[in-house]
């Protein structure tokens, strides 16, 4: 009992002397954090009163506790050219003082976007206490600001042209302000300011008459003049040249917008060329082979940025610019720039359309003109455009076209706005087409090759080589083509055949229309010899030759058969027979002609 009650208590003891360490070192963990925070504590108490002493403000009883304190790269230098970013919806302000009361300039010139900006002379009513020491020139617009006193408004421009203020210095003037903003987008500008009279100098002078002239325009090419600038007449005109900017798009206030323009260009196209890269497979070998491309590039095109090319050298006011598109658009800007100040000055841009590829000439076609197309050129392919308004609020009309003489191949084609709306070849038997939709048809007529012989192309004149037989009409009332007889044949009776009649009979078709008979003996000259008979219309015949004309219609196409007596013929005389469907809209359609000769004896 004795022995195990002293192991349990040599067990307790290592117990309490375990925990003893165990909350020793605890309690030693947790008081070096301690002093480790307190440590980092002091650290940051003296760094903020190191930066509280170097730069917080020291507030004036006239100063609000709430004003912002002034830059030191808010003072306006004299003589040297400043660029301000001006970010959107944000004022800049720029603080200068005159040396002496003399007259002075300011000049802003916006980069790519309008600008608001104004000028104000502020002036003091209490002079600075002699007591403040001032540690350079950057903290002495804060003090004036913070100082009580009036401000005087003397200049306010709104645009994104370049704009000066020149004007006597205010003698009660403290400190004069420069206001800066952009609403639409962060853009840049750059302030000069000169003291003294006179031009400053440091921007190219622009003439009295900034217009940009067109002299010619071609069809790649346009000329352009302008008024010189008398910087270029100046002793220092080494440092001034053109630049001649041609683009698709705009015209651009200043050399620094279409830089900003060329560069956002070079932007669109970099993110598209590392797009190219992530897809490809071998990332080294795509790499390298697009920097030589891009290099290759360069080296081709060394003015050019995409849409946008510009070229500054020479010194002459007139000026050609070349390799331009036909039948397109340019806006053209000339800049005249100083080198050596980097600064640059605009005309008035101008705008020219060059001209465009001479076009095949196209006849207009009159409502119900019958026309023939004659192709005179003897070489493989010819063509001839011609256009077709129909009348009426529907919009409906009929072309009919058919192949007359020669034996070249003939097809039409039918457009509208750019759109091809049917295509056929036109042979010796009529086409009918049928137009719907349009207010303005274009039709092209094209000849492709010839299949005659010499023999043939030698014998018949050179005016009916190739011929086109083709009418246009307004169908007002219709909902398409009209309907054909399903033969052209005509046939005669012998039995019903005398001395002097015959009985002739056709098909016809079920809608009402006019048919016309015509005859005339055998061997009687109407050119269809030279001419293919199918081509002759009742316009070529005379009246003379006109038997009859009669109306027909039967609703069953099967049963549409019409018969016609053909009397006041002499014996034994072969005549020719031709029968003709008259129709309102259309070329009328010509049936086979039919020869028959009259009994001698009866």
């Amino acid at each position: 009992m004795l022995s195990q009650w002293r192991r349990r208590a040599c067990t307790t003891e290592e117990t309490n002397q375990g925990a003893i360490t165990d909350a020793v070192a605890e309690q030693s963990e947790e008081t070096g954090k301690m002093a480790l925070a307190s440590l980092f504590q002091c650290l940051g108490t003296f760094l903020v009163m190191f930066w509280s002493v170097s730069w917080c403000p020291v507030h004036s009883a006239s100063a609000p506790e709430n004003e912002v304190t002034v830059r030191p790269n808010a003072w306006l230098s004299e003589g040297k050219i400043t660029t301000m970013t001006l970010p959107k919806g944000r004022t800049r302000r720029l603080y200068f003082t005159l040396r002496k009361a003399a007259a002075m300039s300011v000049t802003v010139s916006p980069c790519d976007s309008p600008i608001e900006w104004s000028l104000s002379a502020r002036t003091l009513k209490d002079k600075p206490l002699k007591s403040q020491q001032w540690s350079s020139k950057k903290s002495m617009p804060e003090m004036w600001w913070r100082g009580p006193g009036t401000e005087e408004k003397i200049h306010t421009f709104s645009g994104s042209a370049v704009d000066n203020y020149s004007g006597p210095a205010y003698p009660r003037a403290s400190i004069y302000i420069l206001r800066l903003h952009s609403k639409q987008q962060s853009s840049r500008a750059t302030v000069y300011l000169h003291q003294g009279p006179g031009p400053s100098g440091a921007f190219p002078v622009i003439p009295a008459d900034p217009r940009v002239h067109t002299l010619g325009v071609g069809l790649t090419s346009v000329t352009l003049s302008w008024a010189p600038s008398a910087s270029l007449a100046s002793p220092a005109q080494d440092k001034y040249d053109y630049c001649v900017l041609v683009n698709s798009e705009r015209n651009f206030h200043s050399l620094c917008a279409a830089q900003e323009n060329a560069r956002e260009e070079r932007d669109k196209t970099r993110e598209k060329t590392e797009k190219k890269r992530r897809v490809t497979a071998w990332p080294i070998l795509k790499e390298w082979w697009w920097e030589q491309w891009e290099v290759d590039l360069e080296k081709q095109s060394p003015t050019s940025d995409g849409d946008l090319q510009c070229v500054c050298e020479g010194t002459e006011s007139v000026c050609t610019v070349s390799e331009l598109l036909p039948d397109t658009q340019y806006y053209f800007d000339i800049f005249v720039r100083d080198r050596l100040n980097g600064t640059s000055m605009a005309y008035e841009g101008t705008a020219a359309w060059t001209h465009g590829e001479a076009g095949p000439s196209i006849t207009t076609l009159r409502e119900g003109e019958l026309r023939w197309v004659t192709f005179h050129d003897g070489g493989p392919r010819s063509e001839k455009f011609f256009s077709f308004h129909p009348h009426g609020s529907q919009q409906n009309g009929l072309l009919t076209a058919q192949n007359c003489g020669g034996g070249s191949k003939v097809q039409i084609t039918v457009s509208s706005k750019g759109r091809v709306l049917t295509t056929e070849a036109v042979g010796k038997d009529m086409v009918q087409i049928w137009l719907h939709g349009s207010q303005v048809y274009l039709i092209h007529l094209e000849r492709e090759g010839t299949a005659m012989s010499k023999s043939s192309t030698t014998a018949l004149p050179e005016v009916l080589k190739t011929s086109v037989k083709m009418q246009t009409s307004s169908a007002y009332h219709r909902k398409g083509v009209p309907s054909r007889p399903s033969t052209l044949q005509v046939k005669s009776f012998n039995r019903l055949r005398g001395c002097d009649s015959v009985t002739l009979a056709w098909m016809g078709t079920e809608e009402r229309s006019l048919y016309c008979v015509y005859r005339r003996k055998l061997g009687s000259q109407h050119g269809e010899d030279a001419l293919d008979a199918s081509c002759l219309g009742p316009e070529s015949r005379s009246d003379t030759e006109r038997v009859l004309c009669k109306y027909f219609q039967e609703l069953n196409p099967r049963r549409a058969v019409t018969t016609a007596v053909i009397g006041s013929l002499e014996a034994g005389t072969t005549y020719v027979f031709d029968v003709y469907l008259m129709r309102r809209w259309g070329i009328p359609v010509k049936y086979a002609s039919k020869i028959v000769k009259t009994r001698k004896e009866c």
